[in-house]
């Protein structure tokens, strides 16, 4: 199973969104030194790349969360993936009741 399907299970499971958007930006850091030893290390074909990612969500779980709270709980929910290549997470994190 790829990251991102593994990213959406857990954040489905976890939070319930009505919205979950994840895009692979990986690519985008492609050039970075730590992204090359990967590469070059290559842990495997789907442990090359799936470094980075950008998490739209929206979940009631959020509600009267503060944003520090949310980072946290999202990057405590994903700590498995961290721990398997996962580099970095750019998040836009909203509550139902958030414009």
């Amino acid at each position: 199973m790829k990251r991102g399907d593994r990213i959406k299970a857990v954040l489905e499971d976890a939070l319930h969104p009505s919205v979950l958007e994840i895009r692979d930006d990986s690519a985008r850091h492609r050039h970075h030194a730590a992204m090359q030893t990967q590469a070059q290390q290559s842990r495997g074909p789907a442990q090359v790349g799936e470094t980075h990612y950008h998490l739209h969500v929206v979940s009631s779980r959020f509600d009267g969360m503060k944003t520090l709270v949310r980072h946290r709980l999202v990057h405590d929910l994903l700590a498995e993936e961290f721990k398997t290549g996962l580099h970095a997470l750019s998040l836009s994190l909203k509550g139902e009741n958030q414009p």
